[in-house]
């Protein structure tokens, strides 16, 4: 269909929404339940959560280069929730000290959201 790097490039974008979905929704697991469970809390949980946010922008990224470089064509809307998901760990970041005595929660609740986003992204590239 495409040249071999634009192939192994949209495999790797493929198989790395997966990475994403599943990444942030464990991380909103996660924090949910640290929510009530103090014994969950800690450095190892905003690691992850940190790694989760960190393959938004991989995905991201990767798209990018699809779209610019290889020119493949872009499903309406697919980028858009891309990117919305980049905004939503924004406000996730910038809402960390207002929000600091229901932390767990906003990152929990915005870790799944930010899940969301990519299964929607995903269902809109499939065509589902």
């Amino acid at each position: 269909m495409f040249a071999a790097g634009v192939d192994s490039t949209l495999h790797f974008h493929h198989g790395w929404a997966w990475v994403v979905i599943l990444s942030n929704g464990l991380a909103g697991l996660w924090a949910l339940a640290a929510h009530w469970l103090t014994a969950l809390r800690g450095r190892p949980l905003w690691w992850f959560i940190g790694l989760a946010e960190v393959t938004v922008f991989v995905q991201v990224i990767l798209g990018a280069v699809l779209v610019g470089k290889y020119k493949v064509p872009l499903p309406q809307f697919h980028a858009f929730y891309g990117f919305v998901a980049i905004i939503a760990i924004a406000i996730l970041y910038s809402y960390r000290f207002q929000l600091k005595h229901r932390l767990y929660l906003l990152y929990g609740l915005g870790s799944l959201f930010v899940m969301g986003l990519g299964i929607r992204a995903m269902l809109i590239a499939t065509g589902g």
